[in-house]
């Protein structure tokens, strides 16, 4: 299973190009038929043309979303500026403010299985879109967003991510290898393994369990999150980043022990903390600025948390090391999108 995202920057025409061929491409390696592989082509052409257009330090991420035995490709399109003061206007076909025809957004809504955008003038844009081979996995009670890349100049990605998610509970895995490259990446990749193995158990027996799995390995910093009803189970040693954010927007960091998960773990403790409804979940690796901060964005937290995975990349990636940020929300009763 793909974990990592693809990043495509796209500020002139011919990088929109590599951006559709490279969508397709990896539609293609997913199993989608010839006619959904067009789709997929489309969504990502005419969104790379709208950044273009419109926007500057535009760029696109392409994931793979697997939920087994559903199969389908995401698309964020993300930028820093201008922004629309009416985004509902500027969904509308035949609306333009650069002169051109003016269908790319309506066109790509009315491809997607999902859809959901946010703006802000002056800030900018983060649009994302679902796309699945055939029909579209059930909806799960927890929707997680996930943007996982390597380092620049790197071709595989240090981080790994995972979740389980079940009906009575959800289980989400952060981990970064230590250094970047394929050493750090058999590492991260190590600690997935072992949650996938373990089964159901909580934070730090799963960490215990990652622990010896990693021993053969330069070691990462792993940390588990388990949504439990009311209540949210955090246990981590390194340096991931967690917290709990809420619907009005307060945050409360989460607390991960020192250590490499594989060498040095003197002390695994799980903490809990409440879980309210509207409550999001952010997990990140140090490939994120810590201190980041999701206040100057008003209304972001009711969207998709692609989006916001997508927001606090653009705006708190550090850009000289592998970055992961997964975000998870629990969908309330009788929402869809």
């Amino acid at each position: 299973m793909e974990v990592s995202s693809t990043v495509i920057p796209v500020t002139e025409s011919s990088q929109a190009g590599h951006a559709r061929r490279t969508a397709a491409a990896l539609a293609a390696r997913l199993g989608f038929k010839e006619e959904a592989q067009g789709k997929v082509a489309i969504v990502v052409s005419e969104a790379a043309k709208n950044l273009v257009a419109h926007a500057r330090d535009g760029f696109i991420i392409l994931r793979a979303l697997h939920a087994a035995p559903h199969v389908g490709v995401e698309v964020l399109a993300l930028d820093k500026g201008p922004g629309m003061a009416d985004v509902e206007r500027c969904l509308r076909d035949g609306f333009s403010t650069a002169g051109t025809s003016g269908v790319g957004l309506g066109a790509i809504r009315r491809m997607s299985t999902l859809f959901d955008i946010h703006s802000l003038p002056g800030v900018g844009t983060a649009m994302v879109a679902q796309l699945w081979a055939g029909q579209p996995p059930p909806a799960s009670r927890v929707e997680v967003g996930v943007v996982c890349v390597p380092m620049p100049g790197e071709e595989v990605c240090g981080d790994s991510w995972a979740v389980d998610n079940k009906a009575d509970r959800c289980i989400f895995l952060v981990a970064d290898g230590l250094g970047h490259g394929p050493e750090a990446a058999r590492a991260s990749r190590a600690a997935v393994v072992s949650f996938l193995e373990q089964g159901p158990l909580g934070p730090v027996d799963l960490l215990r369990g990652a622990h010896q799995e990693l021993r053969s390995t330069r070691g990462a910093a792993v940390s588990f999150a388990s949504l439990d009803g009311a209540q949210l189970h955090y246990a981590g040693v390194g340096n991931i980043s967690a917290a709990v954010v809420s619907r009005e927007g307060g945050i409360q960091r989460l607390v991960s022990m020192n250590g490499t998960l594989g060498h040095q773990a003197p002390r695994m403790q799980q903490f809990s903390y409440p879980w309210s409804a509207g409550a999001t979940l952010v997990m990140c690796s140090d490939g994120l600025a810590s201190q980041w901060k999701l206040d100057g964005y008003p209304g972001l937290l009711v969207h998709h948390p692609s989006l916001v995975a997508g927001v606090l990349y653009r705006d708190f990636v550090r850009g000289r090391d592998d970055a992961t940020v997964l975000v998870a929300r629990e969908v309330p009763h009788g929402e869809s999108r």
